[in-house]
């Protein structure tokens, strides 16, 4: 299986340069790496981040439940829990998971496991740097599409509720009494407006599909990386930014999976050991209505109609941003009833 060709942008390479780059990423794969040199999010900030994932998912079950995510979205999910792809999956993703919500002031807005609970600066720290990088690459995005700071100013610019989270994932390694149905994370696209992803040297798994409707494997360490202080980062755009681009920006589908021995193709990745992961979910504020953008090149794009079979989340009604992410929720968790009208809070 052959490896997925992504474009690797330097954001300090110049302006326009860099935002007609993004969107041509966009549109094209839907998934980009960002070169990591230290320049928006440190190598140590991100280690610091892992170290305390590593620590939190060490805890006891009995400690874990204690936390276990509700309505709000936030807190721990245990191995099969989730189900991202309702449809084909016949159990559970084979992860745990959890949710943090947006740090203010420095402080969680829920409670903490003991373990972490010095750490919580480190995380809100992390968290800002997360939110400073989304924020120049919105805005970069809304500079290649000709329309100024219509994206940026649709995120973090206010107290208001968002369905931002950070994410700290942990894939258990395969065991003999893993079956041939269960999966790391079924196929899924995410739902906000675009994902940061952090992932460790050697750990493979994920996996995208492409245009022609084969799977491909995603390396953590892209040609031209490997001499980097950490590898780069993976940005995916997600749901809320294809249905506002009416379908221009492409939400692609990806996985994670338990690769057979020798398949995946990417050299020096691991099949034998725990997967770590870190996905920071950008969304809109809550009462954001998701209307087409005012941008010439979206106005022209056709893809909206043409794949609205395929994804189901961008058939064309103007709905919240906080409407959008309730919908997939429901989907997602379905031993949590989460109500058919009753609104997410974040």
């Amino acid at each position: 299986m052959s490896s997925a060709n992504l474009p690797l942008i330097d954001l300090a390479g110049p302006e326009q340069d860099v935002a007609r780059r993004l969107v041509d990423a966009a549109e094209q794969h839907g998934f980009l790496y960002i070169r990591n040199l230290g320049h928006d999010i440190p190598a140590g900030s991100i280690d610091e981040a892992f170290s305390i994932s590593k620590k939190l998912f060490q805890t006891t079950l009995d400690e874990k439940q204690r936390y276990a995510i509700g309505k709000d979205n936030h807190g721990w999910t245990g191995v099969r829990v989730e189900t991202l792809d309702p449809e084909h999956q016949k159990i559970g993703d084979f992860k745990e998971a959890w949710n943090f919500a947006e740090f203010v002031n420095g402080k969680a807005q829920h409670p903490l496991p003991s373990v972490i609970a010095a750490d919580e600066q480190r995380l809100s720290d992390f968290c800002n740097l997360c939110r400073k990088l989304c924020s120049k690459i919105l805005y970069l995005l809304g500079l290649g599409l000709q329309i100024g700071d219509f994206f940026s100013s649709a995120h973090f610019t206010t107290q208001d509720d968002s369905g931002t989270i950070l994410r700290l994932l942990h894939y258990p390694r395969m065991s003999d009494t893993n079956s041939n149905d269960e999966i790391r994370a079924g196929a899924h696209s995410d739902y906000g407006s675009m994902t940061l992803l952090f992932r460790l040297r050697g750990q493979a798994g994920l996996e995208i599909l492409k245009k022609d409707n084969t799977w491909a494997p995603v390396p953590v360490i892209p040609p031209g990386t490997q001499d980097d202080p950490s590898p780069p980062i993976l940005i995916n755009f997600g749901d809320l930014l294809s249905y506002w681009t009416k379908g221009l920006f492409r939400s692609t589908l990806h996985r994670v999976t338990f690769p057979s021995s020798g398949s995946n193709g990417v050299q020096g990745e691991s099949i034998s050991q725990d997967r770590y992961s870190i996905a920071f979910f950008c969304h809109p504020i809550h009462s954001t209505r998701l209307e087409p953008v005012p941008s010439r090149r979206v106005q022209e794009c056709t893809a909206l109609d043409e794949e609205s079979d395929i994804n189901p989340y961008t058939k064309r009604r103007v709905m919240t941003a906080e409407e959008h992410v309730a919908m997939r929720l429901r989907a997602t968790y379905t031993a949590i009833n989460f109500g058919e009208d009753e609104p997410i809070k974040s």
